[in-house]
């Protein structure tokens, strides 16, 4: 009777190591099929649903946002596409790369030929969104989030997620969309 509950107890703590184990595994952005969905991390989802404010159980892409909780904060840095500074479009493409499995062109100006133009209440999460800055028509673009959040690259914070109805942004929105499989000649 004694060896069978130590066995039990033995048994107990083994499952319960393992279970932690494998639920403190950190999600890497790049491996896996784009297409099969995958939890957020419960601290990773509390933070942007806190940020962006909605319900944890809203933020349900876990490739999303741990991408995004990889590269924030990053420096912006023109041409960049790595840690020590990004841009915009850079951001974009290596977003919806690595976490929708879409590859985009390189460059804003050719970002924004291929997506399918919709109104704004109808922006879905990984949509895309364009800016006009300096009277330059689609110098800027970010990734819609929901509830009226997206991410992009801030030439003055760097990696960051905004509302897209803040006054300093919004009077810039152009257009919004979702992208459409770009052909070889429009990558660039």
């Amino acid at each position: 009777m004694l060896i069978l509950r130590h066995s039990r107890l033995l048994l107990f703590f083994a499952a319960a190591i393992l279970l932690s184990a494998c639920h403190s595994k950190k999600l890497t952005v790049k491996n896996g099929d784009p297409s099969t969905m995958v939890k957020p991390d419960k601290d990773i989802a509390e933070k942007y649903a806190t940020l962006m404010g909605v319900d944890r159980g809203d933020i349900q892409n876990g490739r999303l946002y741990s991408f995004i909780d990889e590269w924030y904060g990053t420096a912006y840095r023109f041409g960049g596409l790595d840690k020590n500074g990004i841009d915009c479009s850079g951001l974009a493409l290596l977003l919806e790369q690595q976490v929708y499995g879409i590859t985009l062109p390189r460059m804003t100006s050719k970002q924004v030929q291929v997506i399918k133009r919709k109104y704004e209440e109808e922006l879905k999460e990984g949509d895309l969104v364009f800016f006009d800055f300096d009277g330059k028509q689609f110098s800027h673009v970010g990734v819609y989030l929901q509830n009226g959040y997206f991410v992009h690259a801030s030439t003055r914070k760097g990696v960051m997620v905004a509302r897209l109805h803040d006054n300093g942004i919004y009077k810039f929105f152009s257009r919004g969309g979702s992208i459409i499989e770009p052909t070889s000649a429009q990558v660039d």
